[in-house]
């Protein structure tokens, strides 16, 4: 098992990618965490992981709010004396053309996609710099290139991508290594909404031509978790199916 007995965080692992990834740690053997603002979702994915025989806990926290974050890492420490990854994967659109978009669409992305990682980032590498060891895993997206209708998602996960250099630069000297995904069209909730026209039309586009499945996402994921990455940090892998080589 390739990460036995790590202690590994999931924000917003109620659907999605983040149950891919969660699912698919706790069967290389970490004990899960799972964070998400949907404690159906959360529950469920718990009960998922537990009934395959792996070891799964649901902490509620907002990742935007400092004090629930604290808290939620203190938990973590204080019931496994450790943490030893963190997988930010929590965000949202809010789409709409920049002359439309209203204050509200833009701080709620912004809060919860870099905000969000900054203060998960900021509170978990804590205990992992007391370790000398620890994998942090944060979210880009291929819309960090930029999207039409997407001013605010576009810069929030740009924004993600410097947080992670930056990160990857000051905690190196502990052991930690901080590296970002930034997944293509995959299908998840948050795509399922496109009508198909639309949604085919993207897939042309791909060179793959089709949406990524979140299990092939959560593969690069446990990667960069386990110790084979081990020399592997301040990198931003693109798992789009090869759309951003033509961008």
């Amino acid at each position: 098992m390739r990460l036995k007995d790590r202690v590994a965080l999931i924000t917003g692992a109620g659907g999605g990618i983040g149950e891919a990834v969660a699912v698919r740690f706790a069967k290389e053997g970490a004990r899960v965490v799972i964070n998400d603002v949907n404690p159906d979702g959360a529950n469920k994915v718990a009960d998922t992981i537990k009934s395959a025989g792996g070891e799964a806990i649901v902490i509620k926290a907002d990742v935007t709010n400092k004090p629930q974050v604290e808290a939620m890492v203190k938990e973590i420490v204080g019931k496994y004396g450790k943490l030893d990854i963190i997988v930010n994967n929590a965000g949202i659109n809010r789409d709409a053309m920049v002359k439309k978009m209203d204050e509200n669409q833009w701080d709620q992305v912004i809060n919860i996609n870099l905000k969000g990682t900054f203060l998960v980032c900021q509170a978990g590498m804590m205990p992992m710099m007391e370790a000398n060891y620890g994998r942090i895993i944060n979210t880009s997206s291929i819309g960090s290139l930029g999207n039409i209708g997407q001013a605010n998602y576009a810069a929030s996960k740009a924004g993600v991508i410097g947080l992670t250099l930056t990160l990857a630069l000051e905690l190196a000297k502990y052991k930690i290594n901080v590296n970002c995904v930034a997944p293509g069209a995959t299908t998840t909730p948050m795509t399922k909404g496109i009508p198909e026209p639309i949604a085919k039309a993207i897939a042309d586009r791909i060179p793959l031509k089709r949406f990524a499945d979140p299990s092939e996402i959560a593969n690069m994921h446990l990667f960069l978790a386990s110790d084979e990455a081990s020399y592997v940090t301040g990198q931003v892998i693109f798992v789009d199916g090869g759309i951003s080589v033509g961008i």
